[in-house]
C-alpha cells in the first residue's frame, strides 16, 4: 500500500532527528574539513574535554608498508593472494571483496570472502579454483573462499565455498548463518567467454561444504549488477543494492511468497518468479517525487519510500534498471554497501558525478522499514584533493561497529582508509593502506573492502582488494564517546 502524504508527514516528523546509530540518536555528517576540525579540537582539549577525541589517535606509518594504524593497534595477514595457499595447495584467489564472519568451532571464526574477478579465468593469474562439485560456470574466474582463523587471528585453513561465478563483489550474512554472495555483472551465456548467465545471488554455507554442491542462483532475487544484500529478520524481506550506471542503479526489496519460511538452503528451492521483487520510489515531505538520491544535500533529509514491481526480474531482453520510465522509480549512483542494524538497513551511495543531478563524494542512508522512510545519515562533500591524506571519499562496504557508529571502507581516489563515523557526526581514521601498487612517481593504493568484526567483537577483519590481502586488526577498542 503506498504511503499517503499525511502518513509521511507524521513519520518524517518522528524520523527527522535521525535514526539511531547503535542505540543513539543523532545525524552523521562529514565533509572534507571534518577530519581536520576534529584533529584541531582534540589538540586543544576540544568540545569533548581532555582525553575525549573521536577515534584512536593519529595513524602511525607501517615499517612493512602495508597498514598504518593508531598506537596500540596491530594486524596479522590472514590470506595473501599469490603467497598463501588453500588447503588444496592452490593459491589464495585475488581481488578480495565483501566478507562475512561466523562463529566456528572451539572459538574460531569462519569468514566467507568474495573474490571480485570478472570474465574468463584466463584473464587472472589467481582465479578461484574449480573445486569439484562447487562450480556454477567453469568459464568464470570468481567465487568465494571460506577462511578459518583462530581467536588471535592466526589462519587455520582456507577452502573454496563456490566457484565459477563472476565479479563477486559484496553480499551479506543471513540470520540463519549463511552468506549471500552477489555477482556485479549482467553477462549472459556467450558474452565475455561465459557459458551460463550471470548477475545473480548465490548462497554459501560456511559450516557445511556439502550444502554448496551443484550451485544454482537464487533467481527470485533478480539478475542485475548486484552489490550487496541484507535480510530483515522480522519481516523476511531482502534488500539489495545495484552498482550500475547509464542509467543509475536502483535499491530493491524482495518480499517472500506467502507461507515461505527462511532457513539454510531454502532460497535456492524457490522458483525464479517466487515472491515479489520491487524497486524503490522516493518522495519528499511535500509529496514531490525524487528522481535521484543525490538531490539530498543536507544530512537529516528524510524521504518517504514506495515500492514498484519489477516487470522482468530475469532481464531477458532489457536490464532491470532500464525497464522503468522516468518518474517511476528513484535512482542513485553506485549503490554499494548494506548493513542491517537498529531495525533497518544502512545503504551506501559511493559518489555522484556528471551522471547524477548533484555531485557528492558519498552518502550513507538509513532505511526504516517500519516507517518506510529513508534518512540521510552521512554526506561527504566533494574531496578537492584526494591525493592528500585527511579527507575521505568514496564509501563502499560498511559495517556497524559494536563500539558505536560505523566503520566504512574507502574506495575513492588517492589515499585509501578505513574510517569511522561516530554517533554524533564526527569522523576519524582507523587505518590507511600503505601498499603502493603503482610507482614511486605515480603511487596507487587499492581500495579497502569487507570490513567486519569477529562475532566476539575483538577483531576487525578487512581486505586490501589488490592484490588481495585479508587482515585481522586488533587493539584497544573502546566505546566512541559523544559530545556533551
Amino acid at each position: 500500500m503506498p504511503l499517503t502524504r499525511r502518513d509521511f508527514a507524521k513519520r518524517s516528523a518522528l524520523a527527522g532527528a535521525g535514526v539511531a546509530l547503535a542505540g543513539s540518536a543523532g545525524v552523521l555528517a562529514t565533509a572534507p574539513g571534518a577530519l581536520a576540525a576534529d584533529a584541531a579540537r582534540a589538540a586543544d582539549g576540544g568540545a569533548d574535554g581532555p582525553g575525549h577525541p573521536a577515534g584512536y589517535g593519529p595513524l602511525l606509518p607501517d615499517p612493512d608498508g602495508i597498514l598504518a594504524l593508531p598506537a596500540g593497534f596491530s594486524y596479522k595477514i590472514v590470506t595473501h593472494s599469490g603467497v598463501t595457499t588453500l588447503d588444496s595447495g592452490e593459491s589464495t584467489p585475488s581481488n578480495h571483496d565483501g566478507t562475512g564472519t561466523f562463529a566456528g568451532h572451539r572459538g574460531t571464526t569462519l569468514l566467507v570472502n568474495n573474490h571480485e574477478l570478472k570474465g574468463p579465468r584466463a584473464n587472472w593469474p589467481h582465479p578461484v579454483p574449480l573445486a569439484e562439485g562447487l562450480v556454477y560456470d567453469p568459464a568464470a574466474a570468481g567465487g568465494c573462499t571460506v577462511v578459518e582463523v583462530a581467536q588471535d587471528g592466526t589462519p587455520v585453513g582456507e577452502w573454496v565455498g563456490i566457484a565459477g561465478t563472476s565479479t563477486n563483489c559484496a553480499g551479506g550474512t543471513t540470520p540463519w548463518g549463511t552468506w549471500l554472495t552477489c555477482e556485479e555483472t549482467e553477462d549472459k551465456a556467450g558474452e565475455h567467454g561465459m557459458t551460463r548467465d550471470h548477475g545473480y545471488v548465490f548462497e554459501v554455507d560456511p559450516h557445511d561444504r556439502r550444502a554448496g554442491r551443484d550451485p544454482e542462483p537464487v533467481k527470485a532475487l533478480g539478475r542485475y549488477a548486484h552489490e550487496a544484500v541484507v535480510v530483515d529478520p522480522r519481516r523476511g524481506h531482502l534488500y539489495l543494492t545495484e552498482d550500475a550506471a547509464g542509467p543509475n542503479g536502483l535499491f530493491y526489496r524482495w518480499t517472500p511468497p506467502q507461507g515461505f519460511h527462511h532457513g539454510r538452503g531454502r532460497l535456492r528451492t524457490l522458483a525464479g518468479d517466487a515472491g515479489v521483487l520491487q524497486a524503490f520510489k522516493c518522495f519528499d515531505s511535500g509529496g514531490r517525487f525524487v528522481d535521484d538520491l543525490s538531490r539530498a544535500t543536507r544530512p537529516g533529509t528524510v524521504y518517504g519510500v514506495d515500492w514498484i514491481d519489477v516487470p522482468d526480474r530475469d532481464a531477458r531482453t532489457t536490464s532491470v534498471r532500464k525497464q522503468f520510465k522516468d518518474g517511476e522509480i528513484t535512482r542513485a549512483r553506485k549503490l554499494e554497501g548494506l548493513w542491517w542494524a537498529d531495525g533497518g538497513a544502512y545503504v551506501v551511495s559511493s559518489y555522484a558525478r556528471e551522471e547524477s543531478p548533484v555531485r557528492h563524494d558519498g552518502q550513507v542512508w538509513f532505511y526504516d522499514p517500519r516507517r518506510r522512510t529513508l534518512t540521510l545519515k552521512v554526506l561527504l562533500g566533494v574531496n578537492p584533493d584526494p591525493g592528500e591524506d585527511g579527507a575521505f571519499d568514496g564509501p563502499d562496504n560498511i559495517t556497524v561497529s559494536p563500539y558505536g557508529g560505523l566503520i566504512i571502507a574507502e574506495d575513492g581516489e588517492g589515499v585509501q582508509h578505513l574510517f569511522g563515523a561516530t554517533e554524533d557526526g564526527r569522523t576519524y581514521p582507523l587505518a590507511r593502506n600503505e601498499l603502493n601498487i603503482g610507482t614511486a612517481g605515480k603511487p596507487e593504493y587499492s581500495e579497502f573492502t569487507g570490513p567486519v568484526f569477529s562475532p566476539d567483537g575483538r577483531t576487525l577483519f578487512a581486505n586490501i582488494q589488490e592484490p588481495g590481502i585479508m587482515l585481522a586488526i586488533t587493539g584497544p577498542w573502546k566505546r566512541q564517546p559523544r559530545r556533551r
